[in-house]
């Protein structure tokens, strides 16, 4: 029952159409019993986003593409963690303090782990928000990075703040590394039809992971299965992260099992 004392909660992105935080985390809201509703906020600026945060009293926000880094000047506190990677994926409104955190670090590497990261060659694609999460948590893991980025400028500060080698991406095609990890929107609803990797430099003996999740399978997945890598698809990362957030801003931990089966269960899911 949503009433005057309902709680609010939300997603900052563009696009964010198509997410399924709203999905999973009103699902978590009613499984605890929470008086709360989470609703997607697509948004032009990050500033006046945060500026709304604070207007209306919005208790928690996530933060996707593209404010994962440029939010970062408009809050108040910063977890040392999320300032150390550059990003913030999550707020919480706490007595008209706005505190970042970035819960994308650990959920990015934790499905990589079982197959090995140290001494393994890595390659991100992409240089944003998401990148700098999932670097930050290989350089933990002592893995060998190479970052490949169409903005090459942008590339290269990433690739120099962790330690990595830099490829354009117009030598893509070039790359030859043990894992790769697309953190970009290429792939993702409405880009749905881009490939973020060439299939041709993808062999067998890869793990091929896709942080999008809408779709669950994304055309560079379909691509590495066709290659018979070994492939992780973005939801394991997703709920992760998710349900981090949910207990920053509630102090209580969610179902993730609820969480997963609600997003395989919605009707609306891209497929």
């Amino acid at each position: 029952m949503i009433d005057a004392a309902t709680r609010l909660y939300c997603v900052f992105g563009n696009p964010v159409r198509h997410s399924k935080s709203p999905v999973i985390h009103n699902a978590a809201f009613k499984h605890k019993g929470i008086n709360a509703v989470y609703l997607a906020f697509e948004v032009q600026d990050a500033g006046n986003a945060i500026q709304a945060m604070r207007t209306l009293g919005i208790q928690g926000a996530s933060v996707t593409i593209p404010f994962k880094e440029s939010i970062m000047e408009h809050i108040d506190w910063i977890d040392p963690t999320a300032q150390a990677i550059g990003a913030v994926n999550t707020i919480v409104h706490e007595d008209g303090v706005l505190k970042g955190y970035n819960t994308d670090c650990q959920a990015a590497v934790a499905p990589l782990v079982p197959f090995g990261i140290s001494g393994k060659t890595v390659c991100i694609v992409g240089a944003g928000g998401a990148a700098r999460a999932v670097a930050h948590g290989i350089s933990a893991q002592n893995g060998d990075i190479i970052i490949t980025n169409r903005t090459e400028q942008k590339g290269q500060a990433l690739a120099e703040r962790v330690n990595a080698r830099f490829i354009p991406a117009n030598e893509m095609a070039h790359i030859q590394a043990d894992v790769v990890v697309n953190t970009t929107s290429i792939g993702m609803i409405p880009k749905a039809d881009k490939i973020s990797f060439p299939p041709d430099a993808l062999t067998s003996d890869m793990v091929v992971m896709d942080v999008v999740y809408t779709p669950l399978r994304t055309r560079l997945l379909e691509a590495a299965e066709q290659k018979g890598c070994t492939t992780i698809d973005g939801l394991s990362m997703f709920i992760a992260q998710a349900a981090a957030q949910f207990e920053l801003w509630t102090g209580i931990t969610p179902d993730t099992d609820l969480m997963r089966n609600t997003i395989i269960n919605d009707k609306r899911r891209t497929s």
